[in-house]
């Protein structure tokens, strides 16, 4: 059995539906131990990393992007403004909604594309698959895993079963 382009990008909208479903603890956590929830949302691991409003943007950036660069399209840009729970809901329902728009023929036959993009630092390029692989993929799962680390620093009951969702 073989897995495709599509299956693999389309399996990340799990990922981001675990988050959003981690978020939605997180707010109630909040709401029920009365703390503010920008407590939360501006929590970091580490005084250099970026706090939980920023790796749910990135987490939803590279899905977005990182999808469109394989496809060859245009991606939606966000505004990264959001600071509440809710609007962090709205942007990763939007960013699943999207990601569900790709078609299967938009990205199979694409492993060899080559996908080129800019980082802070220097502008980068890597085949469609590798891209995939290697780049799109690993990083979310680094910011969702982040995301989901911070909460539970900050005593929000959540575990890997929320991590992971139904299997």
């Amino acid at each position: 059995m073989t897995i495709s382009m599509h299956q693999t990008s389309v399996a990340l909208g799990r990922a981001l539906n675990n988050l959003a479903a981690i978020l939605q603890k997180a707010a109630t956590h909040a709401e029920l131990k009365k703390i503010d929830p920008a407590v939360l949302l501006n929590s970091r691991l580490y005084p250099d990393m970026f706090p939980l409003v920023r790796q749910i943007q990135i987490a939803t950036d590279t899905v977005r992007s990182g999808v469109a660069r394989i496809a060859g399209i245009e991606f939606p840009a966000y505004e990264d403004k959001e600071t509440t729970f809710a609007e962090l809901s709205t942007r990763i329902q939007n960013t699943i909604t999207y990601l569900q728009s790709i078609k299967p023929e938009q990205l199979e036959g694409r492993e060899d594309v080559t996908v080129t993009w800019q980082t802070r630092s220097s502008t980068k390029s890597m085949q469609g698959l590798p891209y995939l692989l290697q780049h799109v993929v690993p990083n979310v799962y680094f910011h969702v895993t982040t995301a989901y680390n911070i909460l539970r620093h900050n005593g929000v009951e959540i575990g890997k079963k929320d991590f992971l969702g139904n299997t």
